[in-house]
């Protein structure tokens, strides 16, 4: 390392060509005040060869420009004497300094980024990194992937890309979350005022000239108004709020950031999870009024779901409702179940793939979780129907002949392509319609499983296994209504089992005295007086 140099100078100028005098001025040998200290140090070259200096000025004393000379000097004898690398990492980031007239790095930071191989750079804003964190994401399933992107080009990076990862406080999480908020309001208005004006639309008919000027006019203001949006609910704000604490938390193991997580901090507003709910005749009778479902999770009773089943009998899907409404299987792991799945002499179905829609397009993926994968037992019946299903693909592949899409899946299109996730969904809801049964969803049809499976006193830990929750913890907090109402059966039954009859009540006249009764029981208290006679007695 070359020594480094103080510089004493002035702006002053020459009389006749207006130049500065800089260090010869003949005023900086005459007076100690006058002028300016500038530190000076040769840097490492840059990766081209090109030369380069460290140079600051306008320190009134020299002890100050000796001490910023110094801070330099200190932070170029951080790398070892053979790091080439080192020393052009230090002299790039000093020559950033320059550059941007930011203060020198502090020099135990910059030692530990250093030696741990870090950027030097402490200007890494919270845009920056969330890209990197998420590129750095090997693990994620695409699902998880697309999730994670959508939450911080959405809402993280608009809200706080620009500003530094080490600043990052709470009270700036807070500060988004209160703009979501607000944004919500916002457009639940505009989805309000837009649904007015297209309701009103539909109730305008086409014949005259005054209504046809009417429509024209309601067409414009649909035009001007924003479409129909969805608001970021109370229920997908912690998610926002996890992807941001995991990213931190990683920033934190790196040594990015200072060990403190803002996102771990912030309170949110609470969110309500759906819970599911029977169809009972009184839900139905309320629902056919207001046309509003209860709960968005319904489920069918038993008797509901055999006019169900009753009713897609004939349907080429039949035994894939089927498998729903009694295994549980979610719409992806039905849709991409395959017949090296199924053993029919042991009648189970190995849940081992699915298939995703991400978008439109779909995919085929793992299960949700490890615990999707699972191996679920089947009943004879189903197990039959899936042994007749196949023959009739068979008969399905050999109508189409070349023109046949082998994918070894269960269940496919009539060219044995495979199933659309999307299609399924939306051919279930139209069966419910035609059947004439309240209205749920397919993912719903899951949910009757597990109401089946409860109601038949199936262990709650043997349901959430088939079901393939994680915990049982998932399934007791999911279907917490359905064991509430089992748990009142249950205690209706307990009373049965005691042949107890109580005698009929009988009216009494006024004043007419009671037989006293000759049960045993506890003698009352006394009050305080005349205990207190008796002892005196």
């Amino acid at each position: 390392m070359k020594n480094g140099n103080l510089i004493r100078r002035c702006r002053c100028t020459r009389p006749k060509t207006a130049k500065e005098y800089g260090a010869s001025c003949p005023k900086l040998k005459s007076s100690r005040r006058h002028g300016t200290w500038t530190a000076s140090q040769e840097l490492d070259p840059a990766q081209d060869g090109r030369r380069r200096r460290f140079r600051r000025g306008g320190f009134d004393t020299s002890a100050k420009a000796q001490e910023e000379l110094d801070k330099v000097r200190a932070l170029m004898a951080i790398p070892e004497e053979d790091d080439a690398w080192g020393k052009t990492q230090i002299s790039d980031l000093l020559e950033n300094c320059v550059r941007d007239k930011d203060p020198i790095p502090d020099y135990d930071e910059t030692r530990r980024r250093f030696k741990t191989g870090q950027s030097l750079n402490s200007k890494v804003t919270v845009a920056e990194w969330l890209d990197t964190w998420l590129a750095g994401r090997k693990r994620l399933r695409r699902g998880g992937a697309t999730r994670y992107e959508c939450d911080i080009r959405v809402h993280l990076k608009p809200h706080l890309g620009h500003l530094r990862l080490d600043k990052l406080r709470v009270h700036h999480i807070d500060s988004m979350f209160d703009a979501i908020n607000e944004r919500n309001i916002e457009i639940q208005e505009q989805n309000t005022q837009r649904r007015v004006v297209r309701d009103d639309l539909k109730a305008t008919p086409n014949k005259g000239a005054e209504n046809r000027a009417r429509r024209h006019w309601l067409r414009a203001q649909l035009d001007a108004l924003p479409p129909f949006r969805r608001i970021t609910g109370l229920n997908t704000q912690p998610h926002i709020r996890d992807t941001l604490r995991a990213a931190l938390n990683v920033a934190i193991a790196q040594q990015v950031m200072p060990a403190f997580n803002p996102a771990a901090h912030v309170e949110l507003l609470p969110g309500t999870k759906p819970k599911a709910l029977i169809w009972s005749d009184e839900r139905i009778a309320r629902w056919k009024e207001t046309g509003e479902k209860p709960s968005p999770v319904m489920v069918w009773t038993p008797e509901q779901t055999a006019t169900f089943l009753d009713f897609v009998e004939q349907d080429r899907l039949y035994v894939l409702w089927r498998l729903i409404a009694f295994r549980g299987t979610r719409r992806g792991e039905g849709c991409g179940v395959r017949w090296e799945d199924h053993s029919a002499k042991a009648r189970s179905l190995a849940i081992a793939t699915q298939l995703v829609q991400d978008g439109w397009e779909v995919h085929e993926g793992a299960p949700k979780t490890d615990s999707g994968l699972r191996l679920i037992a089947l009943d004879e019946e189903t197990n039959q129907d899936l042994l007749a299903h196949k023959a009739r693909q068979q008969r399905e592949q050999e109508a189409w002949g070349d023109g046949w899409q082998d994918t070894s899946r269960i269940f496919t299109q009539e060219d044995g392509s495979l199933l659309h996730p999307g299609k399924v969904s939306d051919l279930f809801e139209r069966l419910v319609d035609a059947a004439g049964l309240p209205p749920i969803r397919l993912h719903d049809l899951r949910h009757v499983a597990a109401t089946l499976m409860l109601a038949a006193g199936v262990d709650i830990k043997v349901v959430s296994e088939t079901l393939g929750h994680s915990d049982s913890r998932i399934t007791r907090d999911i279907y917490q209504s359905v064991l509430d109402d089992l748990a009142r059966d249950a205690a209706e039954k307990v009373v049965q089992l005691v042949p107890h009859t109580r005698r009929p009540l009988a009216a009494v006249k006024d004043g007419e005295p009671t037989a006293p009764s000759r049960r045993p029981g506890m003698r009352p208290p006394r009050k305080r007086d005349e205990a207190k006679e008796e002892y005196s007695a």
